[in-house]
Formats: structure tokens, sequence, C-alpha cells
């Protein structure tokens, strides 16, 4: 059968309509399993403005939200709201989108046999990971800059290093809390095994942020990180997108690419990892 996604036009902006009513049962069902399975793992793991963010929504087990209704809670808290597209989107496309507040969730979920693991963003990924930090002021205040720098990044060739502030901060960051290192990237709260693995594995390196470290770091894709960055709070993310980024990506052409679990001497590491995973 078909998805939602599928059977939906794509506008120019590639925004399609959710079509909610759509969804089967046993997609719901995935949805719960997911949703069960990660409140479970995140109570003591995740950052507690994430888990706010999810009480606020009202994102609950039950199934698949309806866009609409998270829309009005988004809109009223801080002026975001979520458009649904099939897919990934053009990097022009998607900094347009974040820098007018909208951010571009798939509509798809992935399959049971996927349920460990998915390559392509899903709804689950979009809406549980990313949505509810949407609704803290300060992290949509950085997401909204981000979209902004990515239209500047496009015209002056730093799209690479902007992609790497990306992942290394809103898919796979950390924060230090009072209670120890918490967890607050996407694609960190979305997955069962990176959830543990970001927080208790001795094999990653944890590294405090520095943007121009971050620009020039690669990552892996295929794999769990081999170094995770890590915040004090959100207000250094919005405060280290406030520079105009230009003369960085002209500093940045002369450097090195840094290995994703290179550690340098400069670099303020809370925890040097071993490079070997827990049996």
């Amino acid at each position: 059968m078909a998805t939602p996604a599928a059977r939906q036009e794509q506008r120019p902006d590639y925004t399609i309509d959710q079509d909610w009513s759509g969804y089967t049962v046993a997609e719901h069902a995935i949805w719960r399993r997911l949703f069960e399975r990660q409140s479970r793992l995140l109570q003591d793991r995740a950052t507690p403005e994430f888990l706010a963010g999810i009480g606020q929504l009202g994102v609950a087990a039950e199934g698949i939200p309806d866009f609409r209704r998270l829309n009005d809670i988004l809109g009223r808290a801080t002026g975001w709201r979520i458009v649904a597209v099939p897919g990934l989107v053009p990097d022009d496309i998607f900094f347009e989108h974040l820098a007018n507040r909208r951010f571009p969730s798939t509509c798809f979920i992935r399959k049971p046999e996927q349920i460990d693991y998915i390559e392509e963003p899903d709804v689950f990924h979009d809406v549980f990971g990313h949505v509810p930090l949407l609704v803290n002021p300060v992290f949509g205040d950085y997401m909204q800059a981000y979209g902004a720098g990515g239209l500047k990044a496009l015209r002056l060739g730093g799209l690479t290093n902007l992609a790497r502030l990306y992942w290394y901060t809103v898919e796979f960051g950390l924060i230090r809390r009072p209670e120890g290192l918490r967890i607050y990237g996407s694609g960190i709260v979305s997955s069962a095994g990176e959830s543990v693995f970001a927080l208790a594995d001795p094999a990653p390196n944890r590294i405090a942020f520095d943007l121009l470290r971050i620009m020039r770091t690669d990552y892996r894709i295929d794999d769990f990180q081999e170094s995770y960055f890590v915040i004090d709070d959100f207000e250094q993310l919005f405060t280290a997108t406030r520079p105009d980024f230009t003369p960085y990506y002209a500093w940045l052409k002369d450097q090195s690419t840094i290995a994703a679990g290179q550690v340098l001497a400069e670099d303020r590491v809370l925890h040097r990892g071993t490079g070997r995973r827990q049996s």
C-alpha cells in the first residue's frame, strides 16, 4: 500500500499535505512501539527541555501525530510550524523553510524490519526527534538562524562546513547538565541504541563545543558517532551563530579536515574514548 506521502501532490516548495487519515493501523502501531521504547529510555538520558517539549506538545503513544494539531501548539509557543515533505529536500529549500520557522518533516514511517535503524529520516525521527525542542525559544531561534546561515553558505561554498555543525548539534549533540551529560540531538533521541551508547559507552570521545573545530570535523553516517560535542546550554549555540560566517568560510578553506574520531591537543576533552565499544 502506498504511504500517505506517496499519494500527495508536491508543491514548488516541496511541501505536501500530511493526509493523516491515510495512515494504517499498522503504521500507527509502529509509532506506538517506537514511542513507548524511547520514552522509557530517555527519562534519565534526554535533556529536560526535550522532555518538557514532549509534554507540552502532547506527542503521545497513541499514534502518528496530526501536524495540524501540533502546529496550533508550536505556533503559540514559538511561531514554528511543521510542513510535510515527501522525503529529503534540496538544500536551498530546506534552509529557506528553517529561516522562516518551518520545519520540513517526512510523513512516512519505517517498516517493522527497520525498527532499530533506518537510513532515511522518517516521521518518527523528524517529529519525535526534532519537534519537541522547537517549543524552546532559544533552540527555536538557533534553528532559524541556522536556516538563514545555510542560505549564505550556499553562496559562499561553505555548505560542507555548515552541515557538520548541524550534524554535531541538531542531530547528535550532547548538553552538560548539573546531573550529568544529557542528550538533545534528534539522531540520538530517536535511536534506542545510540541513546544508551552516547552517554554510557566508553568508546566515543566527548568534547566541549568549539564552533570552528566542529566545522572542520568529518562524521559517520553508517554507525554510531566516534565523537560527540557537548554544549553548556542552548544560549551557547545561539550565540555561536550570531557572527557573520563569511570570514570563517574563508579561513576554513585552507584548513585540513579532522577525522571523526580524532582528538586534538587543544580540545577540551570531557571523556577521551577508548575506540572500543562495550560488548
